[in-house]
């Protein structure tokens, strides 16, 4: 491949035909060929657009995803016979003005990524009052590279390379078309219409539907957290959830009144088990065709505000379910026909005479405020679990994708419907209120979502060990499209299954339960919900049962993690960072990686391996070459590079550490900010120089992006056996100006600690 490589830029440069004409813009050029319009956009030195239309009629697309403005970049244009370069000091863009082909090579000319030959094809379709067009676009992958993204598919496949996939939203399936290869670039396809992804050793292609125009993306990050961090310049940062959600929610198909949910925090905090939200799940607004009126009804929710104040006096937080559409009962489904802001087709629940909203519409959007916020936000409810985002399609007709939106035919739009009425919410509430951060749990998503604060699952999955197994390879591609914040329903949604054996008494449901709570433990989201089958705790059994007692000992480890798991927050916000992350992005260079489903990396440490097998009583882990590795639970090293047999007895869930990692370990609480963290343990594992920054600030509000926070960043030289911790930078109202960090060295056959004072001037320490 490399070779075929080498003969494409020959090509660019060699090619003896008649010169064509191009104009140079602001950020790059524009040129005419094959009846198409050719603009190569220049976004920063490593981020391009590549933008075709088939006339001169279509005004340029106003992107739903992309929020960044192109940045003034140095480019040297040059041009020879029919090929223009585009040099910016990061990459180099080949242009034929021939045969259309678009390639792409970093500043060392190694090549990157290319277009085929005459690649682009706009094929004249008719789209309800318009005519448009079908979009496809092909490309050459090498043969050798990894390819990653396309969004969250249920297939169990890591390496999307050599696949189908037909990229629609659905329950389970979140599509985004959008890739990114091992050889550190990433290609994001704007196009909201469904569209085919399909890779084959001739070609990989998007297909779209509906469109306009032909309008790509190529990001160059040099290694795959730099794409990653690219497309959160391009589409938005993510902003810091507060600090209660990083605990433990608990949530059950559903609460039927308003004492149900305050029971479940009481009893939580009688049994002392560490719990920070309850969810309220649907119907609280009664009938269904009272769907989603966004109020509750008086009979078994007769005041709800006693419901919100007596789980806050607890230390608690209430999340309360909304969904897109709206039973013909209720006041915005008449609000909305009027305004004639209803797309015309069936959504859940069925034969309820249903109808989603048009998200699209930001008057729509600032409607469906107007009713969430006199309805339930004035009441003090803390998050929002905005179901069916993506949404639900009942009784699926073709003629429903006509059906006319804000802008245009719901076709033509339909994979961004998550990200407009996940937005909505966001924008809103971010008018209403800055004290209180926004939190969504939402269960569809779009390029460009993690602006907006939401914490997508994997939607209503059945509770099986193939569809626990599959979840770590969806969770791990999802997160390499950009959006950080991922979860699955623990234990699976759908265990009817298991109720003839006892339910959450089974012990074969019990057994799946506590392996998808250990794997939950270190999602960004810890979450437990499903139907059929209530999941709290203590419908396990008693203390000194197993099933109850693993469950307590992941949960109260989820929390003592909430120091390294908060400061990861603060650097997938600051720094573009990643929660999850598939061990290509870490360990590029050991291909043995490229394939690997069922391990990843969760922040900067911690290698995890969930037991996705029945009755396993051990496990197969491959660790990474180029580092060593501890077994997190007894110390004991590993060579990288290895593939190790890890027994793996119900209380253990192989999780190995990074040589070189520090972690701070934080105190064992009831809630989230129930103390503070005055006297962490600050765990350094030998092995390799490292560095972390423990990032800290007022916890749920938006002070933070006005300054106020703190970071104390600790260096370990392990050549040196000394350990600093550098001055304190930042300050905050609340702040602890004096603690002490109790320092524990790590090593294969010796651990050392000692403890320290820290008044947030540098210190160093020597081990």
């Amino acid at each position: 491949m490399r070779k075929i490589y080498l003969l494409l830029w020959l090509l660019c440069v060699l090619t003896p035909l008649h010169a064509q004409s191009f104009v140079r813009t602001d950020s790059g050029i524009k040129t005419s060929m094959q009846s198409l319009n050719l603009e190569i956009q220049f976004f920063t030195p490593q981020i391009v657009r590549v933008y075709r239309t088939p006339d001169n009629t279509n005004p340029v697309k106003e992107s739903l995803s992309v929020t960044k403005k192109p940045e003034s970049v140095n480019l040297n244009i040059t041009q020879d016979v029919n090929v223009v370069v585009l040099a910016s000091d990061k990459i180099k863009v080949c242009v034929h003005l021939i045969t259309g082909k678009v390639s792409f090579f970093d500043s060392a000319n190694t090549p990157l990524f290319t277009e085929k030959d005459f690649g682009a094809q706009f094929t004249p379709v008719y789209d309800v009052r318009k005519a448009t067009f079908s979009v496809r676009q092909a490309y050459m992958l090498d043969k050798d590279e990894a390819i990653y993204g396309l969004g969250q598919h249920q297939d169990g496949k890591m390496n999307q390379r050599n696949q189908k996939i037909y990229l629609r939203q659905s329950n389970m399936n979140v599509c985004i078309p959008l890739i990114v290869s091992t050889k550190g670039y990433g290609v994001f396809w704007d196009n909201y219409s469904p569209t085919t992804y399909a890779d084959n050793p001739q070609e990989m292609s998007f297909d779209s539907e509906i469109g306009d125009n032909s309008d790509y993306y190529f990001m160059y990050g040099g290694t795959m957290e730099g794409v990653v961090a690219n497309m959160r310049d391009l589409s938005g940062d993510s902003p810091m959830l507060p600090l209660w959600a990083y605990g433990f929610f608990q949530s059950r198909e559903r609460y039927k009144n308003q004492q149900e949910p305050v029971d479940v925090i009481s009893k939580y905090r009688e049994l002392g088990i560490p719990i920070d939200c309850v969810i309220q799940d649907w119907q609280y607004w009664g009938k269904d065709s009272c769907w989603n009126a966004m109020k509750f009804e008086p009979v078994n929710y007769p005041d709800p505000q006693r419901m919100v104040d007596e789980i806050h006096r607890m230390n608690a937080k209430l999340m309360i379910v909304a969904w897109p559409g709206f039973g013909p009962q209720t006041d915005q489904y008449a609000e909305f026909k009027s305004k004639n802001m209803l797309i015309n087709f069936d959504t859940w629940p069925p034969n309820s005479g249903t109808k989603p909203y048009d998200p699209y519409n930001p008057e729509a959007r600032s409607i469906y405020w107007k009713y969430l916020s006199k309805g339930v936000f004035s009441k003090g409810i803390d998050g929002w679990w905005l179901d069916s985002t993506e949404p639900d399609h009942i009784n699926m007709k073709d003629q429903d994708f006509d059906q006319p939106t804000h802008l245009g035919s719901f076709r033509s739009v339909r994979n961004a419907f998550p990200l407009m009425t996940v937005g909505g919410v966001y924008a809103n509430q971010r008018q209403t209120s800055a004290d209180k951060r926004v939190c969504i749990l939402t269960r569809s998503a779009f390029f460009g979502q993690q602006r907006y604060a939401a914490n997508t699952w994997s939607g209503d999955v059945v509770s099986s060990w193939e569809a626990f197994k599959n979840q770590i390879p969806a969770g791990q591609n999802f997160s390499l499209c950009g959006i950080p914040y991922w979860n699955t329903d623990i234990g699976g949604f759908f265990a009817g299954r298991w109720n003839k054996g006892g339910g959450s008494k089974n012990p074969e449901f019990q057994e799946l339960y506590v392996r998808w709570l250990q794997f939950g433990t270190f999602m960004p989201m810890m979450r437990s919900h499903g139907t059929d089958i209530p999941r709290e705790i203590y419908q396990f059994g008693e203390r000194g049962h197993w099933a109850f007692d693993v469950q307590e000992k992941f949960i109260n480890l989820r929390y003592c993690l909430l120091p390294y798991i908060y400061s990861t927050a603060w650097n997938v916000t600051n720094s573009r960072g990643m929660f999850m992350k598939a061990l290509a992005v870490d360990f590029t260079h050991d291909k043995a990686v490229y394939d690997i489903a069922d391990e990843y990396m969760f922040g900067q440490a911690f290698l995890v391996a969930p037991v996705v097998e029945k009755s396993a009583k051990s496990r197969t882990v491959y660790l990474p070459k180029g580092t060593k590795w501890f077994d997190f639970w007894t110390n004991q090293t590993y060579e990288g590079g290895s593939q190790i047999n890890r027994d793996t007895p119900i209380e253990i869930m192989p999780l190995y550490v990074k040589a070189g990692s520090i972690v701070p370990w934080g105190p064992q609480v009831k809630y989230a900010t129930e103390k503070k963290w005055d006297f962490l343990e600050i765990r350094i594992y030998k092995g390799q120089n490292g560095s972390f920054t423990l990032y800290e600030d007022e916890n749920d509000n938006y002070n933070y992006e006005k300054g106020n926070h703190s970071e104390i960043t600790m260096n370990w030289n392990d050549a040196e056996n000394s350990f600093s911790i550098e001055s304190r930078k930042g300050a905050f109202k609340g702040m602890i100006n004096k603690r002490k960090f109790k320092i524990v060295l790590i090593d294969a056959d010796q651990v050392k600690e000692r403890t320290v004072s820290y008044n947030g001037n540098k210190l160093n320490v020597k081990l």
